[in-house]
């Protein structure tokens, strides 16, 4: 069976077409487009794998703290995907063909 390429979509460029981007490629350029949802993402898993370590050892005051801290690292990631979001939808246009 022949490879046949993707459908064109109006409005929609990919950014080398011949070039096929690999998982360590695409992270890095997605990092760089906004770096603060990784890092929003590493202070959740932080939070809450500390705040677990806690509750564990029976700090119960800590514990809580660091749940109320996560939920704010959450809101600061999802945050961050969204002004991405809103930024490469603001972003200009390159003029199709």
């Amino acid at each position: 069976m022949a490879q046949s390429n993707p459908p064109m979509i109006d409005g929609f460029t990919p950014s080398s077409p011949t070039l096929k981007e690999g998982f360590k490629g695409k992270f890095v350029r997605k990092v760089k487009e906004n770096p603060f949802v990784p890092l929003g993402c590493l202070a959740t898993a932080g939070a809450l794998t500390y705040g677990l370590i806690s509750f564990k050892q029976g700090k119960t005051r800590q514990s809580q703290l660091l749940m109320r801290a996560r939920i704010l690292a959450q809101g600061f990631t999802v945050a961050a995907i969204m002004v991405g979001v809103a930024m490469t939808a603001m972003k200009p246009r390159s003029p199709s063909r």
